[in-house]
């Protein structure tokens, strides 16, 4: 235990010493190709620092933070978009916002919000559920498979949420960041679609919108854009072809009449 904690903050430190390179070096090259040269081969390592560890927890952890959140946003960031962009003025700032699935309110409220006390009990209720179900784990033997089954949707649901309330912790307390809502009460969904794009874990939700979903969409126009055009000018050009035959054989028939 105690060496895997050690490898577990010597990934952190090559982590957040590369969120150092990109914040003070990359952040000054041209936005565009030659910033996401410079940011590859954070990108890569990103990829590989899970890894160097053996921990469920901590692999999840790290996959999740760097290999997810963390390159997708560098990604965005090559080419000034997403929420490192324009680059935070603190390093502290970039860090954070690089490394959690956060995202800032652009246009924050003037007054500071109160916390919802109804938000606050549910939040409370779920973790005490949680901790209802980690304790129901240890008498699994003693449980029916199905009943454990049926459980660990609901525990993944809530223990999710409860983490990432955990997150958004550090920024609101050390920078007073107002930040955008991770969930949006998953169990009220009507549909699927209401629950993976509207309700459920919206950070990921964003961050494909911005690097996969928009770029596509702007491609697929561009692509169906210019075939629209194309086979507008090939009918206009077919119009003007038989409007000319038309013309050529209503002249030739005056002709004939004529003579």
């Amino acid at each position: 235990m105690e060496e895997e904690l050690k490898s577990f903050v010597k990934v952190w430190v090559l982590a957040i010493t590369s969120l150092c390179y990109s914040y003070y070096i990359a952040a000054k090259i041209p936005k565009g190709f030659l910033r996401l040269l410079s940011l590859l081969p954070v990108i890569s390592l990103f990829l590989f620092l899970p890894l160097n560890l053996s921990s469920y927890s901590y692999i999840f952890a790290t996959s999740i933070f760097l290999s997810w959140y963390a390159n997708f946003k560098l990604l965005l960031f090559s080419f000034d978009y997403g929420p490192l962009s324009p680059p935070p003025p603190q390093l502290l700032h970039f860090i954070f916002i690089a490394s959690l699935p956060i995202k800032i309110k652009r246009y924050p409220p003037q007054d500071k919000p109160q916390t919802s006390f109804l938000g606050t009990i549910i939040l409370a209720m779920k973790v005490a559920i949680t901790i209802m179900l980690f304790v129901a784990y240890n008498y699994g033997k003693h449980l029916n498979t199905s009943i454990v089954l049926a459980l660990f949707p609901i525990h993944f649901l809530f223990e999710t949420q409860c983490l990432y309330a955990v997150f958004q912790i550090p920024p609101k307390f050390l920078f007073g960041f107002e930040l955008e809502p991770q969930f949006k009460e998953p169990l009220l969904a009507n549909s699927l679609q209401d629950f993976w794009g509207r309700r459920w874990n919206l950070m990921s939700s964003d961050v494909l919108r911005h690097t996969i979903y928009n770029p596509l969409r702007r491609t697929s126009m561009r692509i169906i854009g210019d075939s629209y055009e194309e086979e507008e000018g090939d009918i206009d050009r077919e119009k003007t072809a038989v409007s000319q035959c038309n013309l050529e054989a209503t002249g030739a028939g005056i002709s004939a009449g004529d003579f």
